[in-house]
């Protein structure tokens, strides 16, 4: 069984109201709790079956928004700070020129239009940093990628606080960073 986490914490961040993050923990909450129970349906089931096939299907849906959820809230806090001199500075430097050209294309990706993800991922391969679109939660990921900032740009992350005016809510996600943690999920 999984348990869901607590992000209370985030209360209070700037840029994001209190009913829009608990609006967004609640929305967390359901894909932790759909996971276990499709867990115990799988259990009962089988997944030989049409209905345990089906049950399989969703349970992608399902982690996937539990363990993005994890990561994005995960990757944002209350007070952060400019990204420091560090490893993570150093590759995206690396990767795309400068940082200010890695933020121009993170934020780039996160305007397009639609819903999903926007997230920076590591390939383990060769190290490289890539700015990523994950459509739908169980579709787009890099396969054996490795996320190390995760922005959601479905519309419950922002539209409660900002309308239909993204590239404020990317403003506000961009400020409140947490890059020690970013840094973390690099190999």
């Amino acid at each position: 069984m999984y348990e869901k986490r607590d992000y209370s914490g985030l209360l209070g961040t700037p840029g994001f109201s209190d009913m829009l993050l608990t609006d967004h923990f609640t929305l967390y909450e359901g894909y932790v709790k759909n996971v276990n129970s499709l867990l115990g349906k799988l259990a009962e089931t089988g997944a030989e079956t049409q209905e345990g096939a089906e049950l399989r299907r969703r349970f992608g849906w399902e982690w996937n928004g539990m363990r993005l959820h994890e990561l994005y809230f995960g990757n944002i806090r209350s007070g952060a700070e400019k990204l420091h001199e560090g490893k993570l500075r150093e590759r995206l430097i690396t990767e795309y020129g400068s940082v200010e050209t890695w933020e121009n294309d993170f934020r780039s990706v996160g305007a397009m239009r639609g819903i999903g993800w926007v997230i920076l991922t590591e390939d383990p391969e060769n190290g490289g940093l890539l700015n990523t679109w994950t459509n739908e939660h169980d579709a787009g990921h890099l396969a054996g990628g490795r996320p190390v900032l995760v922005m959601d740009v479905f519309e419950h992350a922002y539209l409660r606080d900002y309308g239909i005016k993204r590239s404020e809510y990317i403003d506000a996600f961009m400020r409140s960073i947490d890059w020690n943690v970013a840094e973390k999920r690099l190999s």
